[in-house]
């Protein structure tokens, strides 16, 4: 394997699941993004930063047993500087806004749940 730790390569994201994304290296090895190092905030859904098909720059963590760790966000520390702004707005009213929607979703779901608890009995 020409893959070595702590080397910076690009790569082609080839796979989405729900804990990481796989990514196909140089010689075509593949080799899994962690969701933990996609980006250096929260990351509820990998869709929103990337998708099949997207070209990245990572950095090998670790070669274990034929498996390769990789982090785009370890890679991107160093080399780039500040981090590019999202395209969705970041700002403090979005951010309410989408805190109110899903704590009032959560509330109509807990809701829901306690009043058909309470007509069964």
């Amino acid at each position: 394997m020409g893959v070595e730790v702590g080397s910076k390569l690009e790569g082609k994201v080839t796979g989405i699941t729900k804990f990481g994304a796989f990514v196909e290296l140089p010689g075509g090895v593949t080799g899994l993004v962690h969701i933990s190092e996609i980006a250096d905030t929260y990351v509820r859904d990998i869709h929103q930063h990337l998708k099949v098909g997207d070209v990245v720059t990572v950095k090998v963590l670790h070669v274990r047993d034929g498996k390769i760790g990789l982090s785009i966000k370890k890679a991107r520390d160093k080399e780039r500087g500040p981090r590019p702004q999202r395209e969705r707005g970041d700002g403090f009213e979005e951010k309410l806004s989408r805190f109110l929607k899903d704590s009032e979703d959560r509330q109509m779901s807990l809701r829901k749940k306690r009043d058909k608890r309470g007509r069964g009995r």
